[in-house]
């Protein structure tokens, strides 16, 4: 018998007619037709005067199927379409790693490289800015800049990189990723250049106006953080997302190397031109006044990889994701996506807007909170405590090096010969400690997961900065200082095979695409926070190089990577999951509990087409 007729079996107490009003019996048809599924059906209605709240769930199965309709409780829908259903993301999502892959990795990575190279580099020249402006004949020691000074000089791009983060992060939400996303390279390349030429003669001149231009260097470098981390998760797979997003990361790692590698560099070429004499045989001129060069350069190279790659990233196409949700354009979405993956995108207008009217609560919203409240304080709490640990180890291993050995104290040494041995160990450390870690990161973390890896990170950095902290009077000697160097090593390695990495990824995952760059921003800047407090607390602890207080600041290290080990129950593991169902914009409600959302009803029809769509 024809599915459309009056059914033979349990007469209805409601005339077929009247239900077909409501429920678009023809889009059914359309479904079940093709299929050629005989169904001898039943309409359950329990209660008529419930049809317009009802929840509309279809049930099929065969040899014998059943359609039943059956009412659920009041105010309550069915979940959001699901996003494997709309053409373009399911494309975006199961999508094979391909060409544009590649090329968005090293796009949004040479951002990471110019953001590290950038932060970084500062160490190397710190000491030679003392030595060149602050020399006072009276103590007797070399030049050295004042703590405050210290301080501000490396905290302030800091300070910079906060800002810019918040900003940035919610432009990318409000105007594109893509439209905010080559005003910050600009931004990154004019004021590395420009921190090189600060001007004057003066100590007060110069650090003024390389403090300026270095506040708006990081201004432009915090914009990088949450827009290539979107950018990034809203271009790849669900099968490699999180290892493209690390692999961008990565770049910083590089960048860390290269910033050592290029101050290393040009110091020697330096000291071998106008060497001078050390600061015990000779007070002033073992300050060689070449030296003012070197470091203004050693900055403005942090401009080179902006400006290569800033064609590039014009070239990109905004996010298929923030074209369909968030600016509705679904025809352009298919259209962009479709000419990148070489493949024909149906663009699905309707399927969109419902989407998109299921997912329209604010950041400032009980939703918002219901559902992601707790992703956000495990994110910004988790990156907060890494940034105080991470920082403190690059921005005070110059202070740490001469107790371990591998440079010289600055009484023996002229000042270009200083600055090549810090930026020499610099580089070493972060070749055989930093670098790996980033890229064990990248091999594993689809493996291992986002989560253990975070987990463990925290765990083993505790451990060894704790052995360092209790063990540093045995260390320091000199006939252990290889011991030394493999700690200190180690708890870079499990800082980047660890938090320092899954707290950059998370954030891109974890969060709606309509708040994903200003979620990564609020983390991001969480983080930075962070830093400040390395920049503008622990280094107070290492900068003298005395011992009791180098071991009080590992100890606080260490229970800070302790406390991000249990902030980090707060997130949830990502991988293999699309970005809609881990945000619970496909229904779920971000987690692993699978749950209905209270939302104003939809009508019976579109519940019953709805349910038959999804079907």
């Amino acid at each position: 018998m024809d599915w459309m007729q009056a059914p033979s079996v349990e007469p209805n107490p409601l005339d077929f007619n009247y239900a077909r009003a409501y429920a678009k019996r023809e889009t059914i048809h359309q479904f079940l037709a093709p299929r050629n599924i005989g169904l001898s059906e039943r309409i359950l209605i329990s209660n008529v005067s419930l049809l317009p709240k009802a929840r509309f769930d279809v049930h099929i199965n065969k040899p014998n199927p059943k359609l039943d309709i059956q009412t659920k409780k009041p105010n309550l829908i069915p979940k959001a379409m699901a996003s494997n259903n709309i053409s373009v993301l399911n494309a975006l999502d199961n999508a094979r790693t391909q060409w544009y892959h590649i090329t968005t990795i090293v796009i949004a990575g040479m951002g990471f490289f110019t953001d590290a190279y950038d932060l970084f580099c500062i160490s190397t020249v710190s000491k030679l800015l003392g030595r060149l402006y602050y020399y006072d004949s009276t103590t007797g020691k070399p030049g050295k800049l004042p703590h405050p000074i210290n301080n501000l000089v490396i905290g302030v791009a800091l300070v910079g990189t906060l800002s810019g983060q918040l900003v940035f992060g919610y432009l990318g939400d409000k105007l594109g990723r893509k439209k905010v996303y080559g005003i910050t390279l600009i931004l990154m390349a004019l004021c590395a250049i420009c921190s090189g030429l600060s001007f004057g003669s003066s100590p007060k001149a110069v650090m003024g106006t390389l403090c300026f231009f270095r506040f708006w260097l990081g201004f432009g470098i915090g914009g990088d953080y949450p827009l290539s981390a979107t950018i990034m998760s809203e271009y790849a797979n669900k099968k490699t997302r999180g290892a493209f997003i690390a692999a961008v990361f990565a770049m910083q790692g590089v960048g860390i190397i290269f910033a050592g590698l290029v101050s290393m560099i040009l110091s020697r070429i330096f000291l071998n031109s106008y060497g001078g004499p050390s600061f015990t045989d000779e007070h002033v001129f073992s300050t060689e006044p070449e030296a003012d060069y070197v470091w203004r350069i050693v900055l403005m190279i942090g401009a080179l990889p902006a400006i290569l790659t800033f064609y590039w990233r014009m070239k990109m196409p905004e996010t298929a994701r923030y074209t369909a949700i968030i600016e509705g354009n679904a025809k352009q979405a298919a259209s962009d996506m479709g000419r990148v993956l070489e493949i024909e995108i149906q663009a699905e207008p309707d399927k969109i807007a419902r989407f998109n009217a299921s997912n329209e609560y604010p950041l400032l919203s009980f939703e918002f909170v219901r559902r992601h409240g707790k992703h956000l304080i495990g994110t910004t709490t988790t990156w907060f405590l890494l940034d105080i640990a991470f920082y403190s180890q690059n921005l005070t291993q110059k202070d740490i090096f001469p107790t371990m050995g591998l440079t010289n104290k600055a009484e023996n040494v002229s000042a270009l010969r200083e600055m090549f041995e810090t930026s020499r160990a610099m580089f070493v450390i972060a070749l055989l400690g930093t670098f790996p870690g980033y890229w064990f990161t990248v091999a594993f973390i689809e493996k291992i997961g986002r989560y253990y890896i975070q987990l463990v990170g925290f765990f083993m950095m505790s451990i060894f900065m704790f052995i360092i902290g209790i063990k540093y009077d045995y260390l320091k000697n000199k006939e252990h200082r290889w011991t030394f160097a493999a700690l200190y090593g180690l708890t870079f390695f499990f800082a980047n095979f660890g938090p320092n990495s899954t707290t950059f990824v998370l954030p891109a995952e974890l969060f709606p695409t309509r708040v994903r760059s200003t979620c990564h921003a609020l983390s991001a800047a969480s983080g930075k926070a962070g830093a400040m407090v390395s920049a503008f607390g622990i280094q107070n602890y290492t900068q003298d190089g005395e011992v009791p207080k180098i071991k009080k600041a590992m100890i606080l290290l260490a229970v800070t990577n302790l406390m991000g080990f249990f902030f980090t129950f707060l997130v949830t593991e990502t991988k293999g999951k699309s970005l809609e169902e881990i945000s619970g914009e496909d229904g779920g409600d971000g987690d692993d509990d699978d749950h209905t959302t209270a939302k104003p009803p939809f009508s019976p029809s579109e519940k019953w087409e709805e349910n038959s769509r999804n079907y």
